[in-house]
């Protein structure tokens, strides 16, 4: 087993159940330096509870993952300090997980679970956007785009709001680095001028604060 610090104590415990997995390693990771680091690993065998722990400063998203290959299946989730358990089954890893972990997760789940509507409607649009393409419908194709557009504007100003209305967790500095990067600065510093003082000094926080001042305004 790996451990992400020499601490024997670690104040981050992950466990559950991989339904399936008869043989093999599950890795815990965070993305430090734009490459995934492995925090804990623990081989499994058979369907048991696996527990794989670390050391965190502050709550962070985290991945459980089956490998640590580059574009290998993993599951996100914001770790806090505590335990968080995760199950779910080998066939569909990612997909069937369940988690229950702290409040950052719950309002990540809730924050993505009203974010799939737009990229579902995004997709309906796109299909509808080819096909229009295809068939040489040039009033359809900009009209679609408009609808696009429109949709993902929509977007935008539901991250800002969510992100803002929940100024006082990680989760907001969080949603503007993942889900808004490439908007607006104007966008970027509603939400950074919005955070509680602890969060603005938390791990996101000062991540989006540099981002800021590194952006040049597409406005």
């Amino acid at each position: 087993m790996l451990s992400c610090n020499d601490d024997p104590v670690h104040n981050i415990t992950v466990k559950g159940v991989v339904k399936g997995l008869q043989k093999g390693t599950l890795y815990l990771q965070k993305v430090q330096d734009t490459a995934y680091t492995t925090l804990d690993s623990i081989l499994t065998k058979g369907e048991k509870e696996f527990k794989l722990t670390c050391n965190l400063e502050e709550p962070e998203m985290l991945y459980l993952g089956r490998s640590e290959s580059l574009n290998a299946e993993r599951i996100p989730f914001f770790a806090h300090i505590g335990t968080t358990t995760i199950n779910t089954t080998l066939k569909r890893f990612k997909f069937d997980a369940k988690i229950d972990g702290g409040p950052q997760q719950e309002i990540l789940e809730d924050y993505n679970a009203n974010i799939k509507r737009f990229k579902n409607l995004d997709l309906e649009l796109l299909e509808d956007l080819l096909n229009a393409q295809r068939i040489n419908d040039t009033a359809k194709t900009e009209q679609t785009k408009l609808l696009r557009a429109t949709n993902l504007k929509r977007q935008y100003l539901f991250s800002i709001n969510f992100a803002v209305k929940n100024k006082s967790s990680e989760i907001a500095p969080y949603i503007a680095l993942a889900d808004l990067y490439n908007t607006k600065k104007s966008y970027l510093d509603t939400i950074y001028n919005a955070l509680t003082p602890k969060i603005a000094s938390s791990k996101y926080g000062l991540i989006l604060e540099n981002f800021i001042k590194n952006l040049v305004s597409i406005e």
